[in-house]
């Protein structure tokens, strides 16, 4: 086993033991489930096929750890023990007798050789302010921008796997300029649908997507894709939940359900108090356990009391007034909890109007898109689309070849960007 911060680099891919404290039982790790259980193998298994699998490199493993512990429900559950994948049965069962035959105070011992996870924060954030600091004394004041504030940051520049982007016709610079970059570093889906290239074995396609960086099982970086699906069939169960009538219309309606309601996590079977929204650009469903639900004390400068705290706990919509904006402005608006966002969102009148089923789509804000006529926007394109001002535009391309540019606008009322020669705005 190795201490974490003194150990000397390994070429060997590793894994973790897990010590559970309550039965003091000691397994291998598998994996971690979306409702953060731990899901382990005993070492007495004759084939263990599906074990973590991670680079032993310093870094790789830091980047890795971070993010695997994070996701654990009751990480204080557990200890931690980086090892050689190959020695990982082995190792496990002598622990395992370790345990059996120690006294309290003998099992002390076993501290100097587990994962800890503030060593492991303290290393990366460590390592991020020298790679900035790096950065500005050569002078890369683009990239440091970047990686400024990395704290913030889940994934940095050097993690992202351009390859596997490239292959759906993407690289920093349109993320750059369309305003996703910084989502994807962060950890969270980007903020718009991203028209990509897929095959599906006969023919190549456009399809919208959101896109975001997750770890997997080997703890490498990855890109995973989440295409727009049809509206969810809401007659069927979710994770053991019945949907009602009026958890329907609140999906549809605002993107959240609105209440607090058990929903069975198909490893353990456990019962979890949950959360549910809907992604409104793809339509996907999110979960989200309530030990994973944070609310903030002030919002927008206006301190919550413990009853609307409650509200916003329950998953219920709060409407707050005298907020004030970033111009210095007092606002009222509605806001609930979003479990796509993990966040507080607002929630204005175009969303709580009255509907019938059949046309609740028109309720929501359209999306500007990212690509007008073949050429992806750049972000200040798209801020002004949003803002329903008028954005220049050139080199756009026709179908001879022949450059022209003009002035692009959002109508909002038909979901669209419309184009035109003349300046709109200019008499």
């Amino acid at each position: 086993m190795n201490k974490i911060g003194n150990q000397t680099a390994i070429s060997e891919v590793s894994t973790l033991l897990v010590l559970r404290h309550r039965t003091q039982s000691v397994g291998i790790v598998q994996t971690v489930n979306k409702f953060g259980n731990l899901i382990d193998v005993k070492p007495d298994m004759n084939k263990i096929n599906s074990l973590i699998r991670v680079d032993s490199a310093e870094s790789s493993f830091m980047d890795f750890y971070a993010d695997f512990y994070h996701q654990l429900k009751n990480p204080a559950e557990y200890s931690f023990f980086k090892v050689r994948e190959y020695e990982a049965q082995e190792t496990a069962r002598g622990l395992q007798e370790y345990i059996d035959g120690s006294s309290e105070e003998e099992k002390q011992g076993l501290k100097e050789f587990e994962v800890y996870i503030k060593a492991v924060d303290a290393i990366r954030n460590k390592k991020y302010a020298d790679r900035k600091s790096s950065f500005v004394e050569n002078g890369f004041r683009n990239e440091s921008s970047i990686i400024s504030n990395s704290s913030q940051y889940r994934y940095q520049i050097t993690d992202v796997p351009w390859e596997s982007l490239a292959e759906l016709d993407l690289n920093r610079e349109k993320l750059e300029s369309i305003g996703a970059l910084e989502s994807l570093l962060k950890g969270y889906k980007t903020p718009m649908l991203i028209p990509i290239p897929l095959s599906d074995g006969e023919s190549v396609s456009m399809v919208d997507v959101r896109l975001q960086l997750r770890l997997d099982g080997k703890g490498e970086v990855v890109v995973r894709i989440h295409r727009v699906l049809e509206k969810p069939d809401f007659k069927e169960k979710f994770m053991g939940h019945e949907f009602t009538k009026e958890d329907e219309l609140n999906l549809l309606k605002s993107g959240n359900m609105g209440r607090v309601v058990g929903l069975v996590d198909p490893w353990t079977e456990e019962v979890v108090h949950s959360l549910i929204s809907m992604d409104i650009l793809t339509n996907e469903l999110i979960p989200l356990r309530m030990e994973f639900v944070r609310i903030p004390a002030v919002i927008c400068g206006v301190t919550l009391n413990l009853e609307q705290v409650k509200i916003l706990r329950d998953g219920k919509p709060l409407f707050i007034e005298n907020m004030l904006s970033k111009r210095g402005r007092l606002f009222s608006a509605t806001v609930q909890f979003n479990t796509d966002k993990q966040w507080i969102e607002f929630l204005f009148k175009k969303n709580l109007k009255g509907f019938d089923g059949r046309v609740v789509q028109a309720n929501f804000e359209r999306e500007v898109p990212t690509v007008f006529r073949g050429k992806y926007l750049h972000k200040w394109q798209m801020d002004k689309l949003r803002a329903g001002e008028t954005a220049y535009i050139n080199e756009l391309v026709n179908k001879n070849g022949k450059k022209y540019q003009g002035y692009i606008s959002f109508d909002k009322t038909i979901g669209g960007i419309v184009f035109s020669f003349k300046n709109p705005k200019k008499k």
